[in-house]
């Protein structure tokens, strides 16, 4: 019985797989993959290795391994093998070992070697530890097997190590066959049809596709390199962004969003920057208002209604371009707000023009030393639109003074608000400087002694700052980042107002006023002092003007421009003469500087391109208008730049331009695309004309600014003298004088409400804020804000900011 059992175990182990399963598992059937005979379901009939397409290059002396492989039977399930035998063999089919080795078994089973495996070395030393590069070239093939099934062949390249790999552009080497395939240089590669080679000469337009092909070299500081292409293997390409351009396992690429980006190409297991692939950047963005066929076009869209506006969107080429990430910028984004897919919902009545800008990095991105390189990397700005919402709204005018300690909310909605002197609050320090969020929900106070932050909701301070002492100059339109300059210290602060509540080393006092000793988490600085400073609609970009402090608590303008970018950071320009104001151009494709004379900046940067390399100088000088202007500003509609002075005799200069389209571009290119050089009279050829208007009976030494209503009709002149007020009228090219009530002798600081209706002013003589009905050009009424010294002396209103309130009316 025994001898019995014995047979029978025997027996399972040693018949075939197919009997044991019939007679040894208790009656499970076998499982044909059809009919009663051929191969089993569960067997492995195939083995593929991977990558096929590519294989694998190995640089001489190069170790490499085989990816597992991967079995399947004949109703394609997975098999799972636990061990594979490898082999290597030429093209013949000939077991070899001279190009390149593979270890058959083991551990270690199909750890590759460019060269030949060590085997029974003796003396310790284990076998297949070292490789011993044969310095072959050539190409094998490693085979995998198991279960009396072999894999595909899966190629192996040997060949020297890989020094330089270039994208593009091929030029015939001397070693190459007569009148080679240029997409390789020496080697034929299989190109779609239909599908244009890429030769790094230009972009290609969205949509469109273009082979791509490298050469590979070895020994690249010879003269002339080793081209070894053709010995390499087939390359895989991995773009930096993906989002610019995609590329299949035949290297075709397909071009996606406008922008370049570094391409990688991998050979040899290990990655290559080979080149830079460009997907054409916008040429003209045409922003349009649907169904409406007004030129230039504009539109009247009433409060709380929503109005979406039309991009369209043509590259250098003349091709369409969908799916941009475009930035819409408003003029007024406190009264009419534009989202971030261009559709406008007004909140107030007003006027504001809305531009589309193609900005980088979200759009057009481009590699910093690759910046101008077809166009990417810089920014395309469209036309603007006019959209005017009729209507009034009321005013929350907040009024202090560099001589005083209080600051004087006033709500207009409230009926007693001209009649009765306003509730004042006291500041710990004299403010030198006051700004106000976009959303009026934050004013920003500069002092000697340090930064104080007033809720414009609760009319009270929220936080005191002295690691950031000086004068405040500007808030984004975002209402993230405050300029900041301190003369004391030279420094500038990009101050991030999304931390200035929890940030620093800072205690809360009694009143809910939050101090500290430590700057606040994130302040960006940059030496030296500013004297003022303007962001784009965006928020990405702000332009600061600097100059020298003096000891009387001035600042001489300086010949500095610091412009700092969320894309590239801090710049500084150098500009041929001081400059002591800055205002950026509607749209925002440039910055005008006040100075004799008024120049001009263009967001479009000098590019200069020698081979593959390509140099930037940003900023660069794009207009020079010979008037002086001590103060700029410039109008929503993009139609002038206006500016007053005090040199050689008060007086308002106005550029006036012909239209408010982006610069003329290169020649070729449609409006909007930055040309690669830019001139020094980029916007000259839009400047129609430049007037000079005295302001008469106007004794003045300093002005103080500028104030443009919306809709661009009047600008305001407000300044440290005697005299009127000035209102200068864009359409007549004239200044009427605005006799002001009662005993003032100046305007000193002026504000404007949103619908254009009524002009805050802030004067000397009687320390009063005078209502200037726009619309008449009249002083209709005052309110005494009762600002006083620390003496109790009452003095002038002139700081002066407002934000709109719904009327109630």
């Amino acid at each position: 019985m025994r001898r019995f059992v014995t047979l029978a175990v025997l027996f399972c182990f040693t018949i075939p797989f197919g009997i044991s399963i019939s007679g040894c598992s208790k009656g499970t059937p076998i499982t044909y993959c059809e009919g009663d005979t051929g191969p089993i379901v569960g067997q492995a009939v195939a083995v593929t290795l991977n990558p096929k397409l590519t294989g694998i290059s190995l640089n001489f002396g190069q170790f490499g391994q085989v990816a597992a492989p991967s079995a399947v039977d004949c109703k394609n399930n997975s098999v799972s093998i636990s061990s594979y035998t490898y082999g290597i063999f030429d093209a013949n089919g000939h077991a070899t070992t001279t190009i390149a080795d593979v270890v058959p078994s083991g551990t270690s089973a199909g750890k590759l070697c460019a060269g030949t495996w060590n085997r029974n070395s003796g003396g310790g030393v284990a076998d297949y530890t070292t490789c011993n590069a044969t310095n072959i070239t050539g190409e094998v093939f490693v085979v995998a097997s198991a279960s009396g099934v072999s894999s595909n062949p899966l190629p192996i390249f040997v060949h020297p190590t890989v020094t330089s790999v270039v994208l593009g552009n091929p030029t015939a080497q001397a070693n190459c066959p007569t009148d080679p395939d240029p997409s390789s240089n020496c080697c034929p590669v299989a190109v779609q049809t239909g599908v244009a080679l890429f030769d790094g000469s230009s972009c290609i337009s969205q949509g469109q596709t273009a082979q791509l092909a490298v050469r590979a070299y070895a020994n690249a500081s010879n003269t002339p390199a080793n081209n070894i292409t053709c010995s390499v293997g087939h390359f895989t390409y991995t773009p930096e962004s993906s989002s610019i351009v995609t590329i299949d396992d035949n290297g075709v690429a397909t071009a996606q969003q406008p922008g370049s980006t570094i391409i990688t190409a991998n050979i040899a297991n290990a990655g290559s920057s080979a080149g830079f692939y460009s997907t054409c950047p916008p040429a003209q963005i045409a922003l349009s208002v649907p169904g409406s066929t007004v030129t230039p076009p504009s539109a009247t869209v009433n409060q709380n209604v929503t109005q979406p506006l039309l991009a369209t969107v043509t590259d250098t080429k003349g091709n369409t371009i969908t799916g941009l990430t475009l930035t819409y910028q408003s003029t007024q984004p406190n009264t009419i707000p534009v989202s971030s897919t261009g559709s406008i919902t007004p909140t107030f009545p007003g006027a504001a023009d809305i531009t589309a800008i193609c900005q980088p990095p979200s759009c057009n991105p481009s590699p910093l030393n690759q910046i101008g390189l077809f166009g990417n990397g810089t920014p395309v700005a469209s036309n603007p639109v006019t959209i005017t919402t009729p209507g009034t709204n009321t005013t929350l005018l907040y009024v202090a003074s560099t001589n005083s300690r209080y600051i004087a909310p006033i709500d207009f909605s409230n009926p007693s608000a001209t009649a009765n002197p306003p509730s004042k609050v006291q500041l710990p320090y004299i403010p030198n400087s006051m700004v106000i969020s976009n959303d009026g929900s934050t004013i920003y106070m500069g002092s000697a002694n340090e930064l104080m932050i007033f809720n414009a909701t609760t009319n009270s301070l929220t936080k005191e700052d002295p690691s950031v002492a000086g004068k405040v100059l500007a808030v984004s339109p975002d209402g993230t980042t405050v300029i900041i300059t301190d003369p004391v210290r030279q420094l500038i602060y990009l101050y991030p107002v999304s931390t200035a509540a929890t940030s620093g080393s800072g205690t809360t006092t009694g009143s809910g006023t939050t101090t500290g000793s430590a700057p606040t988490t994130g302040i960006l600085s940059y030496g030296g002092v500013a004297t003022n400073a303007e962001f784009t609609p965006d928020s990405q970009t702000v332009y600061i003007t600097t100059g020298t402090p003096n000891s009387n608590n001035t600042v001489t303008p300086g010949s500095t421009l610091l412009v700092h970018s969320n894309f590239t950071g801090w710049t500084a320009v150098s500009l041929s003469g001081p400059a002591s104001d800055v205002a950026v151009t509607v749209p925002s494709v440039g910055a005008y500087l006040a100075g004799s004379p008024t120049t001009a900046v263009s967001y479009c940067p000098s590019t200069t391109i020698s081979g593959s390399t390509v140099s930037n100088l940003f900023y660069p000088p794009a207009d020079s208008a010979s008037v002086a202007m001590d103060l700029i500003k410039a109008t929503d509609d993009g139609l002038h730049i206006l500016g007053a002075t005090v040199k050689g005799g008060p007086a308002m200069n106005d550029l006036v331009f012909s239209s408010a389209l982006p610069p003329p571009p290169a020649s070729g290119q449609p409006a909007g695309a930055c040309p690669m050089v830019v001139p020094s009279n980029f916007f000259t050829g839009q400047r129609a004309s430049t007037k000079t208007v005295p302001l008469s009976g106007v004794i003045a030494s300093a002005i103080n600014d500028v104030t443009p209503t919306s809709d661009a009709k009047y600008a305001f002149v407000t300044y440290t003298g005697t005299g009127s007020l000035p209102a200068y009228s864009t359409a007549t090219g004239t200044v009427t004088s605005i006799a002001l009530s009662g005993t003032a002798t100046s305007p000193a600081a002026a504000a404007i409400s949103t619908d254009n209706s009524i002009l805050f002013v802030g004067t000397t003589g009687d320390n009063l804020v005078h209502l200037i009905n726009v619309n008449t050009l009249k002083d209709t009424t005052t309110i005494a804000p009762g600002l006083t010294d620390p003496s109790g002396n009452v003095v002038a209103p002139n700081l002066i900011v407002q934000h709109p309130r719904k009327s109630t009316s």
